[in-house]
């Protein structure tokens, strides 16, 4: 199966995909509305609830685009490369998790590095905040900064 055909089989099956599908595939963050299938031997992720693929998207565009000095990105036209893409979803989310649930005894303390319901983090944070906007990114931006995609080598002596 060539690379457009996959692409077009993709988009025919899966027409709510997941914004945050990146970080689900590598197993940083989870989610409840999540929908796992399979395309020639390829994971994909799609979304159960539109209005919250709607909220999600939002929040992805801010942390994107507050997150762009961090990156070093002057203009975020279209997809980021996908080491910059995944620490944009996995360490925002990480840092909302954390922002939300900091005094919360119930987060799991096994993984602080992973993320298990990506819907009940953005629901608690329009609870809290009542908006995408209003959240305070300059808090989220430092786990993006601190975000490793992939742990660093070991020199061999």
């Amino acid at each position: 199966m060539d690379e457009d055909q996959y692409r077009d089989t993709y988009n025919s099956v899966n027409p709510n995909r997941c914004v945050f599908e990146k970080s689900m595939n590598n197993r940083r963050c989870d989610c409840d509305l999540k929908h796992r299938f399979l395309i020639a031997t390829r994971e994909g992720v799609a979304c159960r609830s539109e209005s919250t693929l709607a909220h999600c998207t939002e929040l992805l565009n801010s942390m994107r685009d507050n997150a762009r000095f961090v990156l070093k990105v002057v203009t975020i036209d279209g997809p980021m490369p996908h080491n910059k893409e995944l620490r944009v979803q996995a360490g925002g989310m990480m840092g909302l998790q954390k922002l939300m649930f900091a005094n919360d005894d119930t987060l799991p303390d096994k993984a602080p590095d992973t993320v298990e319901n990506i819907h009940q983090v953005i629901d608690a944070t329009l609870l809290h905040y009542g908006s995408i906007n209003k959240i305070p990114y300059s808090l989220i931006v430092q786990d993006i900064a601190a975000c490793q995609v992939r742990p660093k080598r070991r020199s061999k002596k």
